[in-house]
């Protein structure tokens, strides 16, 4: 059974904790603390890549743990092992004293010692890492929670590599590492005491559980699987050679201190620091695989520099200071970022009855990869060295087929499963977007929303920066039990610029299960978004009591060009009493732009006393449908301002178009009388036809006028409908009908001057 809410916050907190100590831990037992303390000893490339090796050879001991999992519980063995762990490096605490004495191999021997033993118990309890962490990190926030533990291991493996750097930075005794080694292995000892208080993860069905051969072959079977598995090899043996010889390389390529080693190590630990702070921000919103290989790319990029540095450089020490600061911050950011992300993307790629079975085979993969590239690449550079090659170009050789591997795994990554992520193309669209990131800082504001009103403010500023990432988190709050927290949210969604299916199934759902509240807006949306698989249901919901939905339903099927409604929707307006339903209608009707409309619009003014603002509506319908509204609606927002202007507002639509006219026929270098001569003589009476409509209040000379118009230049039955109009006693009472229509006529009269 999953977690309570509560339970769950409660086992992070203490989970939190735990990884507080355990990376204090780490860093003061087989951080880079234990490999400078082995350079202090003399030791060589090999034993420096052995003693690398030693951190990925642990994870074969995963099976003995899985073993042992079958008896006892595994926060039990997790916990034993941990401080075993701790306790097996008391070897290496011993070694100053043999060096004291005189006996550097045997101090050696001690160190390596201690550092497996430290291994071979971590191994053992590494078989409650993935089960506690797919337990601790269930539910959205997966891979933020995932990432904030990288974070806290990454912040204080930066702090405690900056007091290693105060501390050796004058080259201290030996014995100074002891102490630090003996404050590792309490603090290790606290870590395990903690671990206990962590709920048991859920097991495995004894039907589900597999031998280490079973294990592989299934895993292997799947072509995702193989081929992540396969990439992340080349991923891990990459970072674990990179970021184990780059301590190597800094002492002995440039010479430099302990103390000036471990400070470059904090800008390390800030690299992996940032680098889990942007995969926080971005992993639940982008996904794992974008993130995944824009960490590999970065430490791909942070490795050219040391293949073409030139070797006068190394001489150069603020030169060589700056560089080894970058190179540190970069493999930490790039490649400790990609194996971070790794783990989300492969817990996410597997199912959760797996994990267990499924992670052996993962830390086989990575135990192989880093061990083996650590160990090969000791015995490389020794072997280069003994041949007389400098340490310099030994290092150029090393680091080159590092690039050449990483090329290698990223060309591989469109065989990748997306898992929901974004391709890479739009996760970095996504990340260089202000709009984009100021959304997915808005959603996690939301996500920590205390009240009802503070998430109304957060989705008010949603609306006001649409961005498809935020449509998973509108949907969440578009479910809840507070009607203006949905409202909100539907709201927001509107301004989205596409929406997914999920989210126009989800808004198909509120059409129908919540009229009178939201259930108009989403008909909006819908129709904005030309959803063509909801015209049935706003069938359905034009017809209905809800008239704000009915209305909307209206424009939508509009919208969608739904011509078999139409009639249906001019018998409801011409027949309803309700005047936002008779507007909505009008506006739809506008957006058809089917001119056999206009007489059913007309239909609408010729009753008595109609609604404020019907009016307005059904002439601005009218324009649209004459294709003429934009111009139009100038010269009527002139009109409803002032209702005494409507004569001077026509007669200057009659004036410009007469002088247009003029202007095409005088433009003609042969003109032929015979084709000019009628609009020649429309033009010349225009002015009467007009003035006689207005002062005299007389339509006939303006309906004879218009059905001069040739045929080519009306739209459908609109001659006839508009020069009836005009002579129409009851719509006579219309000066801004008859003004639309003078309108109508002057750009009439224009196209037929230019295409004569």
């Amino acid at each position: 059974m999953a977690l309570s809410p509560y339970r769950l916050s409660k086992a992070r907190d203490v989970y939190n904790y735990f990884n507080v100590f355990n990376a204090v831990s780490w860093n003061l037992l087989v951080g880079i603390i234990i490999t400078l303390f082995a350079l202090r000893l003399g030791a060589s490339p090999t034993y420096i890549g052995l003693l690398g090796a030693s951190f990925y050879i642990s994870l074969f001991f995963l099976p003995l743990g899985k073993m042992l999992a079958r008896r006892f519980s595994i926060i039990g063995i997790f916990s034993f092992a941990w401080i075993m762990r701790s306790l097996g490096m008391v070897f290496a605490l011993a070694a100053p004293f043999f060096d004291y004495a005189g006996h550097k191999k045997t101090a050696l021997f001690l160190i390596m010692l201690g550092v497996f033993l430290f291994q071979f118990f971590r191994g053992i309890g590494m078989i409650g890492n993935n089960p506690v962490l797919s337990e601790l990190a269930s539910g959205p926030d997966r891979g933020s929670y995932m990432t904030k533990i990288q974070i806290i291991n990454s912040a204080i493996g930066m702090f405690g590599s900056f007091l290693v750097a105060m501390v050796l930075g004058a080259e201290p005794p030996v014995f100074v590492f002891c102490i630090l080694l003996g404050m590792g292995v309490i603090t290790g000892f606290i870590s395990g005491y903690l671990i206990k208080k962590v709920p048991e993860p859920l097991g495995e069905n004894d039907s589900q559980k597999m031998n280490l051969r079973g294990i592989f072959k299934e895993a292997f079977s799947q072509d995702d699987l193989r081929h992540f598995m396969f990439i992340l090899f080349l991923v891990v043996l990459v970072s674990g050679v990179t970021r184990t010889f780059v301590v190597v390389y800094a002492r002995e390529v440039f010479g430099h201190s302990d103390g000036l080693i471990s400070l470059y190590s904090v800008f390390g630990g800030m690299g992996y620091l940032f680098s889990g702070l942007i995969v926080k921000f971005l992993v639940d919103r982008l996904g794992a695989k974008p993130l995944f290989l824009g960490c590999v790319i970065i430490g791909l990029v942070s490795i050219i520099p040391v293949i073409f540095l030139p070797h006068g450089a190394v001489e150069n020490m603020t030169g060589a200071i700056l560089f080894l600061v970058f190179l540190f911050f970069m493999l930490n950011f790039g490649f400790l970022g990609s194996e971070g992300i790794a783990q989300t993307y492969f817990l996410a790629l597997i199912p959760s009855e797996k994990i267990l079975d499924m992670g052996i085979l993962y830390f086989f993969i990575f135990g192989a990869a880093g061990a083996g590239g650590s160990f090969l690449s000791g015995i490389l550079i020794d072997f280069f060295l003994f041949t007389g090659m400098s340490p310099f170009l030994s290092f150029k050789i090393l680091f080159a087929l590092m690039l050449v591997l990483s090329v290698i795994a990223l060309a591989m990554q469109k065989k990748m499963r997306p898992l929901g992520s974004l391709p890479l193309k739009d996760a970095l669209e996504v990340i260089v977007s202000f709009r984009d990131l100021r959304a997915i800082s808005l959603l996690d504001k939301l996500n920590k929303a205390q009240d009802s009103k503070e998430e109304e403010l957060l989705l008010g500023e949603l609306h006001n920066t649409p961005s498809h990432l935020a449509i998973g988190g509108l949907l969440e709050r578009a479910r809840s039990p507070r009607l203006a927290t949905r409202l909100e949210a539907i709201r927001a969604l509107e301004k989205m610029p596409h929406l997914s299916k999920s989210a126009e199934d989800a808004l198909m759902k509120d059409c129908v299960n919540n009229p009178f509240t939201t259930a108009y807006i989403s008909a909006r949306i819908l129709g904005n978004n030309r959803y063509a698989a909801a015209v049935p249901m706003l069938r359905e919901l034009a017809v209905c009591e809800d008239y704000m939905l009915a209305g909307e339903a209206f424009i939508a099927l509009a919208k969608m060009k739904d011509e078999d409604f139409r009639p249906e929707i001019e018998k409801i307006i011409l027949n309803t009493k309700n005047p936002r339903l008779k507007i909505m209608g009008a506006e739809a009707l506008g957006l058809y732009k089917n001119s056999e409309s206009i007489s059913v619009l007309l239909d609408i003014l010729r009753v008595e006393n109609p609604p404020p603002y019907l009016m307005d509506e059904v002439i601005l319908a009218i324009a649209s449908i004459l294709d003429t509204q934009k111009k139009f609606y100038k010269i009527f927002s002139r009109y409803t301002a002032d209702n005494s202007l409507s004569s001077a507002l026509a007669m200057d639509e009659v004036e410009s178009a007469c002088e247009f006219v003029n202007s095409a026929l005088s433009a003609k270098k042969k003109p032929f009388k015979s084709g000019l001569s009628q609009i020649t003589s429309c033009a010349g009476s225009f002015h009467d036809a007009v003035s006689g409509c207005f002062k005299d209040n007389k339509g006939a000379d303006l309906s004879r006028w218009i059905l001069q118009i040739p045929d080519e230049y009306c739209k459908g039955v609109v001659k006839a409908v508009l020069s009836e109009a005009v002579i129409d006693e009851e719509l006579g009472v219309y000066d801004c009908l008859r003004l639309l229509i003078v309108h109508w006529a002057a750009q009439a009269l224009r196209l037929w001057a230019m295409k004569a």
